[in-house]
């Protein structure tokens, strides 16, 4: 069974066919989803789903998109909201100058409030970043100086300089449909030197559904795809693939436990 280590089920895309998309992921070989919060104001809503569901795990956090919009967060805040069994990583969090729909430095102190809560709770802090590679390096390199802490790139589609910083300092790296996409070249040279011990698969449904599906709503089910194309650029079978993955994603968030699919 593979882990979609990152997925956005309380978006409007799925509210009529919640029930559905789980299931088709069950399906597809899909035991375990993650739900990743963007805004704490909205925070009920991922929860409630993780609560519904066996095999879906949910995290807190504040998108860099929302950091300006929403309240300004402290690790404190974190850390309490964290304190429900089903709430298992803090995040999405990190910086995002390509859209910039938050001021830098809203989005950088944002960011560093869910380093120090992963720092003190022990969870990963999951990051999302887009044109802003010196700067996120800066970041991580600054804070892990101040003691380290469990993290995980999402939807990698950096260049290799930034992984290598964020292995360094003891991240995971997690793949999404990018992948698969035709000119992904260099994403591609990325996963094939990731370490099978720190690589993770994801979809971000409903976005950046993978090939064949490119341009579909995506949703859980479709990590396979993913996870295909990862496994042949490691040159490994599909099933040893999932095997190693979903013992990353239960080691990286320890905090989640192995439940039967409801």
């Amino acid at each position: 069974m593979l882990v979609d280590s990152h997925c956005h089920l309380d978006y409007p895309d799925f509210e009529d066919d919640l029930d559905g998309v789980v299931c088709r992921a069950q399906e597809a070989g899909i035991g375990h989803m993650l739900t990743i919060c963007t805004q704490i104001s909205k925070f009920d809503g991922v929860l409630a789903i993780a609560e519904k569901y066996d095999n879906v795990f949910c995290t807190v956090g504040i998108h860099p998109h929302h950091a300006a919009e929403e309240p300004e967060v402290t690790a404190e805040r974190l850390i309490d909201l964290a304190g429900h069994p089903k709430v298992v990583g803090f995040g999405e969090t990190g910086l995002d100058f390509h859209y910039e729909l938050s001021p830098r430095d809203v989005q950088e102190r944002n960011f560093r409030a869910h380093i120090a809560a992963a720092r003190e709770a022990g969870l990963p802090v999951i990051v999302h970043t887009r044109d802003a590679d010196d700067d996120m390096a800066r970041v991580l390199t600054d804070e892990y100086a101040k003691g380290a802490f469990p993290g995980l790139m999402h939807c990698f589609s950096s260049g290799s300089e930034l992984a290598e910083k964020a292995m360094g300092i003891g991240f995971s790296i997690s793949f999404s449909g990018i992948v698969t996409f035709k000119k992904a070249d260099e994403v591609r040279d990325v996963a094939k030197n990731v370490p099978m011990d720190r690589l993770l698969v994801e979809t971000d449904a409903p976005y950046l559904a993978p090939m064949p599906n490119r341009g579909k709503r995506n949703e859980p089910a479709f990590t396979a795809f993913t996870a295909a194309q990862v496994a042949e650029i490691k040159g490994m079978e599909v099933d040893d693939f999932a095997k190693v993955t979903t013992e990353n994603f239960f080691r990286l968030f320890k905090k989640a436990e192995i439940g039967a699919p409801q």
